[in-house]
């Protein structure tokens, strides 16, 4: 157990290993600002000071060693890769001398100027290096316009490519997940929203995944973006889009090709009929994920409970900020019930076997509601004798967890009282074989989702069991692709027949011209997989992208120059001349030279032209020298006028 005295009386650290029967004091030359875990090591920590210097300690802060001064505020990472080689890395943001910002890495025990490297050359923008799993962003403004660049598995920095009419002002990196990235934009003619943008594996080129994402600025002036990662189950999102000015929740299953709105139930709480018709009436949900530990946000799920979401929000043509009740899905956002009418906290205890709500409400409470059965029925149990003013719930770290501990205070004026509740006693048994049932997961009723059948082990819901650990999904097999698994190419838009063309502003032909012979370049069909799609055979033939050879050019910009570059040449001696050719392969051309005096060279397949061309002249005079490159695709010529002098001997 750590604990951080207060900074106002000293600077301290109490660090116990006993499970908190004692504690030592480490005094501090600095002031802690925050603090850096590893996610492997549990010994190895960054402290970030309130004078932005960075330490680290490899002993749980029992001893501190400064790496960096003039570090960005939390601009600093652990390098965590998925075969991370280097644990010990730390990647981070800082201030040269004259006040300009530079991305560094070096190792955590040592960062002096001989051992630190500079993964991207040059300065960055102030507050830009991001670091995610496989992937590193940072951004360099020039010219007004914020330009994003980006390293896939550490490699050299390649520029992002949005479509070509994107003016970005701003971009935030929403998920990196399955070697994809997921990224919000913010266009120059939006204001309160964004667009989505989703990558290839290196996560260069950005093809659209939907428009008009609602955003909202946080109480630090963090920018918010509606937009929900659903836990538990891959490749499916959330997202709130304006529409006419009207906010709307859309759902995805599979990374954000295909969006619908949300079936609202059918049912009230009381059983009355709920008259909401698809496309003009549907369930919008509010996505805010809380920052605070102690409270829920708006909308929860788990790894460990695939397919359960609990959220609040509204039945109608638009989502509102009131009449607000709270709903539950247990099955995957395919179908939804109303289970209150007012907003509450829900937990998720032993992987969703049960569910905790409490009210949200700024009067004294003594009960909370358990449900068993994934939020069909709903009991009250009461937790404390006295009324408690609710601050905080918090659910047990770990999987196999049946405790929580409610934060409150009985009146303005005491302490801080924890009640600790423990569920256990409710179950009398563990679960066996025969209390599961396998759950398919479908989105309205196409069971083929990301290029797989996937089926979820889950308990069935009247069996009071209690679960303990989580087994994870139990099988995933195979789709045989079809058109829905691909999404349009980078350059490429969807059509109201569903075809990839290509759009107005993209040359499919730039990618070959790129290239030179002999080289090859993948040929896009307008199709890519979604990433991480699992499918195979069906289609994948036809809308995978074919290694192609680069195709010749026709000869253009031809030079012919001398070797040094004069425009004069003395009788009898050698002149030497240059061909020089800005596209096209001289190599594969045939070359004609006319010297102007009556003789003519041709060279087919010329195999060194950096030795120039020689002749000699016999006579002295004016002459035009001209030259003609040209091979199947066509042909280009130029021309020198060159100075032919007599030599005096004295």
């Amino acid at each position: 157990i750590m604990l951080l005295t207060d900074p106002e009386i000293e600077s301290s650290l109490l660090i116990s290993s006993d499970e908190g029967a004692t504690y030592q004091k480490y005094r501090l030359n600095f002031y802690i600002h925050s603090l850096l875990f590893h996610p492997k090591q549990e010994d190895w920590i960054l402290a970030y000071s309130q004078d932005q210097k960075l330490f680290s300690s490899v002993e749980f802060g029992r001893r501190w060693l400064l790496l960096h001064e003039g570090v960005a505020p939390n601009r600093f990472y652990w390098s965590m890769m998925g075969s991370s080689r280097e644990p010990d890395l730390v990647h981070l943001e800082a201030k040269t001398v004259d006040g300009h910002a530079q991305y560094i890495t070096c190792k955590m025990q040592n960062c002096s100027e001989a051992t630190r490297s500079k993964p991207f050359p040059g300065y960055i923008d102030h507050n830009s290096l991001i670091v995610q799993d496989d992937y590193v962003f940072v951004q360099l403004t020039s010219g007004g316009r914020p330009h994003y660049y980006v390293s896939y598995r550490r490699n050299t920095f390649a520029q992002m490519k949005l479509p070509k009419y994107s003016l970005p002002k701003d971009m935030h990196v929403i998920s990196t997940d399955e070697n994809q990235v997921f990224a919000a934009v913010q266009e120059w003619n939006q204001n309160d929203t964004y667009n989505l943008y989703i990558s290839d594996t290196r996560g260069v080129y950005f093809t659209l995944a939907l428009e008009n994402v609602k955003s909202s600025q946080g109480l630090e002036g963090n920018v918010m973006i509606d937009l929900y990662e659903v836990a538990g189950i891959k490749g499916m999102f959330l997202a709130n889009k304006k529409i006419d000015n009207q906010v709307k929740t859309f759902i995805t299953y599979n990374k954000g090709r295909d969006w619908s709105l949300l079936q609202a139930p059918d049912t009230d709480l009381r059983g009355n009929p709920v008259h909401c018709l698809l496309p003009y009436c549907s369930l919008h949900l509010h996505l805010k994920v809380s920052d605070n530990p102690y409270t829920s946000g708006n909308i929860a799920s788990r790894d460990t409970a695939p397919s359960i979401i609990v959220a609040s929000g509204n039945i109608g043509t638009e989502l509102s900020d009131d009449d607000i009740s709270m709903f539950v899905s247990s099955d995957a956002g395919n179908t939804w019930r109303q289970i209150f009418e007012e907003e509450h906290s829900v937990l998720y205890l032993d992987q969703g076997g049960v569910l905790v709500a409490m009210k949200h409400t700024s009067l004294p409470i003594r009960h909370l509601w358990l449900s068993f059965d994934e939020g069909r029925s709903w009991s009250k149990y009461s937790f404390t004798s006295l009324p408690l003013f609710v601050d905080g719930v918090l659910g047990e770290p770990g999987e196999e967890t049946l405790i929580m501990t409610v934060f409150g205070h009985f009146s303005h004026r005491s302490e801080w009282q924890l009640v600790k509740v423990d569920y256990k006693s409710i179950f009398d048994r563990r679960c066996a074989e025969e209390d599961y049932r396998p759950w398919q997961l479908h989105s309205q009723g196409e069971a083929c989702i990301m290029g797989a059948k996937r089926i979820y082990r889950k308990r069935k819901s009247e069996k009071k069991c209690m679960q303990g650990k989580y087994a994870g999904a139990m099988t995933s097999e195979p789709c045989v692709c079809t058109e829905a698994d691909f999404d349009c190419d980078y350059g490429y838009e969807r059509h109201s027949n569903g075809q990839c063309l290509p759009a107005f502003w993209y040359n499919p032909s730039s990618l070959s011209k790129d290239c030179s012979l002999g080289q090859s370049y993948l040929n896009s069909t307008g199709y890519r997989k979604v990433v991480s799609n699992n499918c195979t055979d069906g289609v994948r033939e036809r809308y995978t992208a074919k290694p192609q050879q680069c195709p010749g050019k026709a000869p253009q910009g031809l030079r012919i120059i001398t070797s040094d570059g004069k425009l004069t040449a003395e009788q009898g001696h050698n002149v030497t001349f240059l061909v020089q050719l800005e596209e096209g392969d001289l190599q594969r051309s045939l070359i004609q030279v006319d010297f102007g005096d009556g003789i003519a060279v041709s060279y087919a397949n010329l195999s060194s032209t950096e030795d120039g061309i020689k002749h000699i002249y016999q006579n002295v005079g004016i002459f035009r020298v001209t030259v003609l490159v040209e091979n199947s695709l066509g042909s280009d010529n130029a021309v020198l006028y060159l100075h032919v002098t007599c030599m005096y001997v004295h």
